[in-house]
């Protein structure tokens, strides 16, 4: 079993100064207002190279990585199937060098083996392995802040020792072996500020546990409690933690329990709920990387790989653990989307605490994972976290906000840096601290200016859910003045966005991703200027600045092809040239690539609908875009970042799209997600990643309600906006919306029941039917004589 901790992060690359482009901002303009795009992206990198020769290379975060393998060995007789011999508990100990630790037992040679049972149960947390007799129980206590482990059912020899990987710099790594006590220190060569110089790693075992063989040999019966601390932390001591598994279970689950139960999810007819525990033919696969890009992730690799097991229900050969099938896509239908609905929310759940899920929630195995397994924030966070609110655990998207407000500093000194400007710049790559010092000639990610505007998005809507005016006077109007503040000096004087960017696509026939006026940062920073108009409104502040600067934005582009435009171009050509007439392509307009994996220009959709969509055109165009990006998607070349389909089906669901959202759901549903273990991949069948944990979920419940809030009167929720064919029946429980919740809420053909609860009096629609709830009221509604097919046609 693999330890982690969510703030385990190696110093590896030192954080630098961003590069000071603001310098040379007039010279970039000139360059793209020029259409010499790839030139203005190489002179950032000139520039930053000659300030500093770290910007030679790409500069990555600093990676999340694994604390140490707590590997037990059991000392039993194997099935007859089973070749490998157990090792003598008389062994002599292997000697262990500080950058070297022993090999663990191979484990291969066990696949043949029969009889292997792992289980987890999403409502506590508990996962369990049996096999041979031999029972192990194991999960992480949120109270506690500890591992707990039972084992039962055979002796062993219980090591914790480093991961069998070289890492990237170098780890004195030292042991401590006592009776009933494993100890693993680890310390940095790091020295840099802010830097964390080392973790202690403590395991204390209860029962027989005598020293031996460079471990604990371990009784029939034994508990284990783990934990790993960052140096400088001072968690109390393990052994004031009760010795009691049942106790500790049982205090954890009131905690984890509550947050699982909170939502819930039935498709289809009533029918007895599948079964979280699956029986192996055999045990897992051997250990392979499931981070590593190109290996396929295996539910083998997590049998080993986690301390709390990111999902729950383990395949079998017949395809038992997957919705419908053995590959994942025949047969898939209601049944598998409520499973993969509580999977996810299990997994993000469980990876939230004092920091929000990471590209890996917080299971790192490696000291090397993809993207170094940080918080990526033009578009996996987001995806990972946007289920959180809707599905009833507002509370856990908290740690996006403490993370985001303990590196403003550094996101004014990004804004100063890069464009000499007030307020703050969030980059699109962070762990250990905000600044913004990845970035190259092709991924020129200095010119995305959309991060803080799409952060403050989240503030807001958090105050939208909770009805929480403290956080919103307190939080989230201080964070969104601060990026609101950064446009009002980095606007051209007609308005424009340059430098802009589009994450992460070029035009078609262009040779850069640097741009004009990228439709993606236009909508950040009109959805943010709306919410700080709506938040000084409800604070009974003064927002005719705000008023005025949404006022100088561009409005949104129909390509000439029908779609709602990725790119808008200039508002005005360069110096001395006239901006072009209403209804002409304005300057440097370029062509849409819809081969792309992000659907960055439908951002204006995702959260509360931009009111520019109640243009019938623009909506047209909006749906068109949808359908061109779907058309990409149903082929072969589409088989990397899931979190992009979740773009797709958000902004799908929110044009009452109902067909194309499914489409969307069902292919995150059959191509990103481990069969073995449930939790999401990043590209189909490889590289664990929890964005779409998170994201498909919040399809979901987009799909099933619709919610928006203004500054006063009545807000508004729309029940079942997009409900597809395949869902003819249906119940869900505890959907947070903006304004209130809708505690239940059920359908089948002909009749809709709702139950609402509402903090702002809020007006609830079903199809062409209305009803209003009194803030403060909670209402049972029924809604009768349409049925969800013909509730689709009338809207459309």
């Amino acid at each position: 079993m693999t330890l982690s901790h969510e703030r385990l992060f190696l110093p590896v690359t030192e954080p630098l100064p961003p590069p000071h482009t603001a310098a040379v901002l007039q010279e970039l303009r000139a360059l793209l207002y020029g259409g010499r795009s790839g030139e203005a992206a190489g002179r950032v990198v000139e520039l930053a190279t000659g300030e500093h020769p770290g910007y030679a290379g790409t500069r990555w975060i600093d990676p999340l990585i694994p604390s140490a393998t707590l590997a037990f060995t059991p000392h039993f007789s194997l099935p007859a199937t089973s070749p490998i011999v157990p090792p003598s508990p008389s062994a002599s100990p292997t000697p262990s060098p500080s950058n070297a630790p022993p090999s663990l037992p191979d484990i291969s040679r066990l696949r043949t083996a029969g009889g292997y049972l792992r289980s987890c149960d999403f409502a506590s947390g508990l996962v369990t392995q049996e096999w041979g007799g031999v029972r192990q129980e194991v999960f992480v206590s949120r109270p506690a802040d500890a591992v707990v482990i039972r084992w039962s059912g055979g002796e062993g020899l219980l090591r914790l020792v480093p991961i069998e990987e070289e890492p990237p710099v170098p780890i004195r790594f030292t042991t401590t072996v006592a009776p009933g006590r494993l100890v693993l220190n680890a310390e940095f060569e790091a020295r840099w500020p802010g830097a964390i110089t080392g973790y202690t790693v403590e395991c204390r075992a209860v029962g027989t546990a005598e020293t031996g063989s460079g471990g604990l040999l371990m009784g029939d019966d034994a508990l284990i409690l783990a934990r790993t601390v960052i140096r400088g932390s001072r968690p109390d001591p393990l052994e004031e933690i009760p010795a009691d598994f049942d106790l500790l279970l049982r205090e954890h689950t009131a905690v984890h329990g509550d947050l699982f139960s909170r939502s819930s999810l039935r498709l289809g007819r009533r029918t007895p709920a599948p079964p979280t525990a699956v029986r192996h033919p055999a045990v897992p696969a051997p250990w392979e990387n499931p981070w590593a890009p190109g290996r396929r992730a295996g539910g083998g690799a997590f049998g080993r790989g986690g301390a709390e097991a990111p999902a729950g229900g383990v395949r079998s050969g017949d395809g038992a653990g997957v919705p419908g099938g053995g590959d994942g896509a025949s047969g898939w239908g209601e049944a598998g989307v409520g499973r993969l609905f509580g999977a996810g929310r299990y997994a993000v759940i469980s990876s939230s605490g004092e920091s929000p899920p990471t590209l890996q929630g917080v299971w790192s195995g490696t000291y090397d994972p993809p993207w170094r397994s940080g918080f990526t924030m033009d578009g996996n966070l987001a995806s990972a976290v946007a289920g959180l609110a809707v599905t009833g655990t507002p509370e856990l998207a908290t740690a996006v906000f403490d993370l985001a407000d303990a590196m403003v500093e550094d996101f004014r000194e990004n804004a100063r840096r890069l464009y000499g400007c007030r307020g703050i710049l969030v980059p699109a790559h962070m762990s250990t601290h905000g600044l913004h010092n990845h970035f190259g000639p092709v991924w020129c990610l200095t010119f995305w200016t959309a991060g803080a505007g799409w952060l403050a998005r989240l503030y807001h809507d958090h105050y939208a859910h909770t009805g929480d005016t403290d956080f919103l006077r307190e939080r989230a109007l201080p964070f969104m003045t601060e990026a609101a503040v950064f446009y009002e000096d980095f606007l051209t004087g007609d308005g424009d966005f340059v430098p802009s960017y589009s994450p992460e696509n070029t035009p078609a026939g262009g040779d850069s991703q640097a741009c004009v006026n990228a439709t993606m940062d236009v909508a950040v920073a009109r959805d943010l200027l709306r919410n700080l108009v709506h938040a000084c409104e409800v604070l009974d502040l003064d927002h005719g600045r705000w008023g005025r600067l949404l006022d100088r934005l561009p409005g949104y582009r129909i390509a000439p092809t029908g779609e709602l435009a990725e790119w808008i171009g200039a508002r005005r050509g360069a110096a001395g040239h006239p901006e072009h007439a209403a209804g002409g392509e304005p300057a440097g307009a370029v062509e849409d690539n819809h081969a792309h994996r992000h659907a960055s220009h439908l951002y204006p959709l995702w959260y509360e609908r931009d009111p520019a969509f109640d243009d019938p055109r623009l909506e047209a165009a909006a749906a068109l875009a949808v359908r061109r990006r779907l058309e990409w998607w149903r082929g072969s070349d589409s088989d990397e970042m899931a979190f992009g389909l979740v773009q797709l089906g958000l902004a799908a669901a929110a044009l009452g799209l109902a067909g194309e959202a499914h489409e969307a759901l069902t292919l995150l549903a059959t191509r990103y997600w481990c069969a073995d273990n449930l939790v999401s991949t990043h590209n189909r069948d490889a590289i664990f990643n929890v964005d779409v944990c998170g994201g498909l979920p919040a399809l979901v419940a987009a799909m099933l309600v619709r919610s928006s809030l203004p500054p006063s009167g009545y807000g508004r929720v729309d029940l079942l906006p997009a409900l597809p064919q395949a869902w003819p029946y249906g119940e869900a429980r505890g959907l947070v919306v903006r304004g209130g919740a809708v505690e239940r809420l059920t359908w089948e053909p002909g009749r809709v029941e709702a139950v609402v609860r509402a903090w702002r009096p809020l007006l609830v629609t079903c199809g062409l039917q209305r009803a209003r709830v009194p803030a403060g009221e909670t209402l049972p509604l029924t809604f009768v004589g349409l049925d969800a097919k013909l509730i689709q046609e009338l809207e459309a």
